[in-house]
């Protein structure tokens, strides 16, 4: 497992945007159908936009219909904490990155097979990274 960031309040904010602060660091939501991912359909891996730890790939991704980009599971469980959210008036799963601790969103028991479960995760959290392209040989 990495080793743990952490820093202050005010290197968050040097560091971040407006957007990407609020969501992970002040745990809060983007507006549904709003964010840069919830409909990107290219391989690469999601990254914790905080610390760039790998979180999701492309190949667990799915549309949800919600509006926020849906995951069935993440890169390596390890790479996620998982803690009770009692805010809003319900019970949730809220998921944050195991290395700095960000907000991420929440994972909920209706996903599809195998695993059942749909993270639905803020863009502002998360900074997509592409799949490297097949190096082709030089012709001679």
């Amino acid at each position: 497992m990495s080793e743990k960031i952490v820093k202050t309040e005010q290197e968050w904010r040097k560091q971040l945007s407006p957007e990407q602060y609020q969501v992970t660091r002040a745990a809060g939501t983007e507006r549904a159908f709003t964010g840069k991912y919830w409909k990107t359909k290219d391989a690469g891996v999601y990254q914790c936009v905080c610390c760039g730890q790998p979180l999701f790939s492309s190949d667990k991704k799915f549309d949800s219909g919600t509006g926020w980009p849906s995951f069935c599971s993440a890169v390596n469980p390890e790479s996620i904490d998982e803690h009770s959210d009692v805010s809003h008036g319900m019970t949730r799963t809220e998921v944050r990155c195991s290395r700095c601790n960000a907000h991420l969103g929440h994972v909920f028991e209706d996903g599809p097979a195998p695993t059942g479960l749909r993270y639905c995760m803020n863009s502002a959290a998360l900074k997509f990274i592409p799949a490297k392209e097949e190096v082709k040989p030089k012709k001679k």
